[in-house]
């Protein structure tokens, strides 16, 4: 299941050449993953914290194909790629709302731990979270 989030781009997002400074598309990956659990997971990730599942990223990917600017809307698409017991990762679109040029395409990839930073099994301890990933995945 493809899930879309609008953004707009802002002022303080630029670099002196008016595009948006790459690091910030990581933060636009992470407003289309927040919004991905919130609507099609049912849960957000203030949810899983509070019942002791954390998701720190373990790998991060960015191609870079045409630069957004100030006040650009953007799309971000975002997916469940893959999903183990273990890991998820989330693959990413940015594209520009009013043309529908791809700027932007990434993953992310994180590990399932407990409060403490280690890795848990989620289908074993939160068999209702994987779950209801894995139904989002099926869609």
């Amino acid at each position: 299941m493809i899930h879309e989030t609008t953004l707009r781009t802002r002022y303080g997002e630029t670099d002196q050449m008016g595009i948006i400074y790459h690091p910030n598309y990581y933060i636009y990956f992470e407003i289309g993953r927040t919004e991905f659990l919130r609507e099609m997971g049912g849960m957000s990730y203030k949810d899983m914290e509070e019942a002791g599942v954390m998701l720190p990223i373990v790998e991060t990917h960015c191609k870079y194909r045409v630069p957004a600017k100030y006040d650009d809307q953007l799309i971000v698409r975002t997916m469940i790629k893959e999903m183990t017991a273990a890991r998820i990762t989330f693959s990413y679109q940015l594209i520009r709302a009013v043309d529908g040029v791809l700027l932007a395409e990434g993953e992310t990839t994180s590990g399932f731990t407990n409060m403490e930073g280690r890795p848990i099994n989620l289908k074993k301890k939160y068999p209702d979270i994987y779950d209801k990933l894995l139904n989002v995945m099926s869609l």
